[in-house]
C-alpha cells in the first residue's frame, strides 16, 4: 500500500466532503475548515510524482482559489450568495481531482 497516495487521497476527500458540509449549512466556522483541509491537501499533492500530477495539483489549486475567496467574501462582506457560489466551484474541482485519482490508480494496475 503507498501511504503518500492513501494520504492525499484522505484529505482530497475530506476536502470535498467539508465543502458539502458547508453547502448544507453556511457557517464560517465550516468554510474555514473545508479551506484548511483543502490547502493541506495542496500541499501533500505537490510532492506526488505521477503520470497525472499535474492535473491533481492544478485542481487542488483550483478549489484552494475557490475556498479563500469564499471565505473573505462571508467574512468581510457577508455575502452568502457569493460564497456558496464559489464553493459549488470548489466541490466540482474536488470531484474532478477525485476522478483524475482514479484514473491514475487504473493507470498504475495497468502497469504492475
Amino acid at each position: 500500500m503507498q501511504w503518500g497516495k492513501v494520504f492525499y487521497i484522505f484529505f482530497t476527500l475530506m476536502s470535498l466532503t467539508t465543502s458539502a458540509s458547508f453547502l448544507y449549512e453556511n457557517s464560517l466556522v465550516a468554510l474555514f475548515i473545508a479551506g484548511s483541509v483543502n490547502v493541506i491537501s495542496t500541499i501533500l499533492k505537490v510532492g506526488v510524482r505521477n503520470i497525472l500530477s499535474a492535473e491533481l495539483l492544478a485542481g487542488s489549486l483550483v478549489a484552494d482559489l475557490h475556498l479563500i475567496p469564499a471565505f473573505i467574501a462571508m467574512k468581510f462582506y457577508s455575502s452568502d450568495t457569493i460564497a456558496v457560489g464559489l464553493v459549488i466551484g470548489a466541490v466540482i474541482a474536488n470531484i474532478y481531482t477525485l476522478i483524475i485519482s482514479m484514473i491514475e490508480s487504473r493507470n498504475e494496475k495497468e502497469y504492475f
